[in-house]
């Protein structure tokens, strides 16, 4: 056609057509090349080369040089045979006219053209059978063949599960959607495509085996088996020009008499010799019909042809339609030559949504009631288009969309059917583009798992050649498809991958990991310490466990200084030298980690050091068990000989009135350490305040470093600050008074007050020292002046005596109270009753003599004592010793 000064090609589809189209235009220009089918018309003014499909084709002879028609025989189609039929009779180019179709057509085109020349292009290529196959076992580059669209979906959901997906073609498909299917297995994305006898026309792919997965179909009237030439035409897109191809069935697609799917012996020989009965007819329907009346226009589209090798066409949908609505009330609207012509017109609107007779005739209907009065008004149209501009829904939704949009399309490239034609086509064209890009997403997104098709191609390679790529958030890509993610050093299998694929996605990681885990390792050497933690005894990065960190032996037997790492199972593919720089680097970073705990480690040494003594080096021992932190009935101190506390206190250990102590170690860094190392599973404070209210604790798991105030807890350390304090403030009440024994002193609550003890847990804190405290009487009514102060005594408990629980034991002061009170009771009692002689014996009079009112009756009493301790003990046997040191 390119060498001739003008042409026109008619085609039987619309994509052979756009095909075709892109590469004429790539010769001619785009001034100079037109598109027409039924729902696209791209037609420039000076245009001279025009490609449509054989219904838009115009019935014109003479007014090009050169005028083409492919897939000719398809003049013996039920449905569409006598379109071509038309075109094969008609269409002639002034220069030249060629007829392209199979050699099935020779009988035919010499019957009605005579004089035509017939010119045979043998295949280069050889097809051969190659039987009975397994889905899974399918050789790269094939097609499948069903002929129902459930049968479609169960093979392209078994080929994504086996070999990664597959693209997906049938009628059904939007002319875009095909296209870009069929685009993606030409690139290489998947290697199987699935489809319906679609295939077989108008579609060149790069195919190496076509399966069939049915022999048989339903044509619009019955279920037949396919002809051989049928089955040719689908099996012959195995192989292209000098490329060999294969054609077979599918193993598993039994017939209904059980017996396996298969090919007979006549139609392998038919299919590979390329020998197939001559076609004895062509479908044929007047084209140049008259429109006189409804009436006229059926029987002439109903007339017999004049040739022996032509057949009345079948009845088809626009035929069906038209006898459907002549019978109605709304025939009586068409009236005259040109009404009738345009009824007729109305009633051709193809049936894209395969409503059948009865829903499109009502379909026509409507769109005639608005064409009998003229145009269809735009705002209409754009109504219409924007209720289908909606890229929502699954595959079938998105497929009635577009069927739907179609059927606009077409009436907008009517030439005197809408107003505003050109924009209103546009916009249809546009939403059909964006539901085409929708499905295919949809199919791809269903019947493509494009990790696995990459993968598949991939694991073959070399670990180096495997385009496996580490993303800054962790994941790993293959050619942008995730396949898992790194945490830390451990590669964990994308969860959404099905069980058939993780064993190849952890093949696949694994074979580029070593490279990926190096590089990793010198940048966490080189930048990444800083997001380095300690938690559950190990070094964790990005939360997991990159070594774990022992202490060899038992950390009272002098090894706690020195810590081992044993490097988990995340880092066995790190390559050697990686891993062993990598160990270095985490040694070095844990040394300078561990220095908060540099107390501890001194008592490790002097837990080693033999001039120490053995009492000395057993209550360290005892301190580094307890993390820092014992009481002293729990120290042995009576073992101690008194020389070597000056010793223990140069390594900062202190002895307290409770607790033996090291208070570096009270700190927050030492503390939060010791719980991360594991070595110590008592809740840690992470901010070691200085007093807890109640409720802040778990019950029963004090923090440590804590004891116990009452309602409070108070750090230990703060807790002794009191403690001395107390003690200061008796020893200079004993001081002034030495020959008084147990002399009450006052003490200011003001320092246990200010760390954020309450003054009665505070009272309860010293009581587990053995403070008890008197409190002073409140000034009673009506009196004014300064409250007495509280008295405090210091009683240090027995050996034998056990610690004491608030309430347990009420004060010896209080029972002494409380048996005065009853004697005095006693004797008001009896100065109140009459002697035994019945004489009352009166009260005594006062000492001074003076008359004195009645004592109020309400006189407030002495509140009781709180000799309640805190729920902590001491061993208040070698107090004297501390006070004395």
């Amino acid at each position: 056609m390119c060498g001739h000064s003008s042409g026109m090609m008619g085609f039987p589809l619309r994509l052979l057509a756009r095909e075709v189209y892109g590469r004429v235009r790539a010769i001619k220009g785009d001034k100079q090349v037109a598109l027409i089918t039924g729902e696209e018309r791209i037609e420039p003014p000076d245009a001279r080369y025009f490609l449509c499909t054989a219904e838009a084709m115009p019935r014109t002879a003479g007014q090009h040089a050169f005028v083409a028609l492919d897939e000719a025989q398809l003049g013996a189609d039920p449905e569409r045979g006598h379109i071509f039929t038309d075109r094969l009779l008609h269409a002639r180019g002034r220069e030249e006219t060629m007829i392209l179709g199979s050699a099935t057509l020779e009988p035919m085109v010499k019957a009605l053209i005579p004089k035509a020349e017939i010119t045979s292009r043998p295949r280069f290529s050889t097809l051969s059978h190659a039987g009975i196959c397994k889905l899974s076992r399918l050789p790269r580059r094939s097609a499948v063949v069903a002929f129902s669209v459930e049968q479609v979906y169960a093979m392209a959901e078994a080929l994504r599960r086996f070999r990664g997906g597959a693209a997906v073609v049938m009628g059904a498909l939007s002319p875009e959607t095909r296209n870009k299917q069929v685009a993606m297995f030409q690139a290489g994305e998947v290697d199987y495509i699935v489809a319906t006898d679609a295939i077989g026309m108008g579609l060149n792919l790069d195919l190496d085996h076509v399966a069939f997965a049915s022999l048989s179909k339903f044509d619009g009237r019955r279920k037949r088996r396919l002809t051989p030439s049928e089955m040719a035409q689908i099996a012959g897109r195995a192989g292209r020009h000098q490329r060999d191809g294969t054609f077979g069935t599918l193993s598993g697609m039994a017939k209904g008499d059980g017996e396996p799917l298969a090919f007979t012996d006549e139609e392998v020989y038919a299919i590979e010799e390329h020998r197939f009965a001559p076609l004895t007819h062509l479908f044929w329907r007047d084209a140049d019909p008259r429109f006189d009346t409804l009436g006229t226009l059926i029987a002439d589209l109903e007339d017999r042809p004049a040739q022996e090798v032509l057949k009345p066409a079948p009845e088809a949908i626009d035929l069906a339609v038209l006898k459907r609505l002549a019978a109605d009330p709304i025939a009586d609207t068409v009236k005259g030559p040109g009404a009738v012509r345009r009824f007729w017109e109305a009633c051709s609107l193809p049936d894209f949504r395969s409503l059948g007779v009865e829903q499109h005739a009502r379909f026509v209907a409507r769109l005639w009631d608005d064409l009998q009065g003229g145009y269809i008004g735009a705002d209409f149209v754009a109504a219409r288009i924007a209720e289908l501009d909606r890229m929502q829904g699954d595959i079938d939704t998105l497929q009635g969309r577009i069927a739907a949009i179609r059927s606009w399309a077409y009436i907008c490239q009517r030439p005197d059917w809408v107003l505003a034609r050109d924009e209103m086509a546009a916009r249809a064209r546009a939403v059909e583009a964006k539901l085409s890009d929708a499905l295919h997403a949809r199919l791809t997104e269903r019947f493509v798992n494009r990790r696995t098709t990459l993968l598949m191609k991939s694991l073959g390679q070399d670990a180096g050649a495997l385009p496996v790529t580490l993303e800054p958030d962790g994941h790993l890509t293959v050619e942008g498809e995730s396949i898992g993610r790194l945490e830390g050093f451990r590669f964990h299998v994308d969860p959404s991958a099905g069980v058939a694929d993780r064993r190849m996605l952890l093949a696949a990681g694994e074979k580029a990991l070593p490279a990926l885990l190096e590089s990793r390792a010198e940048w966490l050497l080189a930048q990444g310490l800083s997001e380095l933690e300690i938690s559950g005894g190990a070094i964790r990065w990005q939360g997991r466990a990159l070594a774990e960190i022992t202490f060899p032996g038992q950390p009272g037997a002098g090894h706690f200084g020195t810590p081992r790492l044993a490097l988990t199972r995340d880092l066995a593919l790190v390559p050697d030298a990686a891993k062993a720089r990598l160990e270095a680097g985490l040694a070095a970073w844990l040394e300078k980690e561990l220095e908060p705990l540099e107390p501890l480690r001194k008592l490790a040494e002097a837990a080693r050091d033999p001039a120490a003594g053995s009492q000395a080096r057993a209550l360290v021992i005892t301190l580094i068990e307890a993390r820092g932190v014992i009481s002293r009935e729990d120290a042995g101190l009576e073992n101690l000989p008194k020389e070597m506390r000056p010793y223990l206190r140069k390594l900062g250990v202190t002895f307290g009135a409770l607790d033996i102590f090291d208070a570096p170690l009270l700190k927050p860094a030492p503390r939060r350490l010791l719980h991360a190392l594991g070595l110590d599973p008592r809740p840690v404070q992470e901010a070691m305040l200085p007093v807890l209210a109640e409720g802040s604790w778990a019950k029963g798991r004090l923090p440590a470093g804590y004891r116990y105030a009452g309602s409070q807890a108070i750090r230990i350390d703060l807790a002794e600050k009191i403690f001395r304090a107390a003690f200061d403030a008796r020893a200079k009440v004993a001081e002034a008074h030495p020959k008084e024994r147990n002399r009450p002193f006052r003490l200011d609550l003001a320092l246990a007050v200010s760390v954020g003890l309450e003054a009665d847990n505070a009272r309860r804190l010293l009581g587990s020292a053995g403070f008890r405290c008197d409190r002073a009487r409140p000034l009673v009514e009506g009196a004014f002046g300064p409250p007495a102060p509280d008295r405090w005594f210091w009683r240090p408990r027995r050996p034998d005596e056990k610690e004491d629980r608030r309430g347990d034991r009420p004060d010896r002061r209080q029972q002494h109270g409380k048996g005065r009170a009853e004697q005095g009771g006693e004797r008001k009692e009896r100065r109140g009753k009459p002697a035994p002689g019945g004489v009352q014996t009166p009260s005594r009079p006062p000492l001074d003599g003076k008359k004195r009112g009645p004592r109020p009756s309400h006189t407030p009493s002495r509140p009781p004592v709180d000799t309640g301790p805190a729920r902590a003990g001491g061993a208040f046997d070698k107090l004297a010793d501390l006070l004395k040191g």
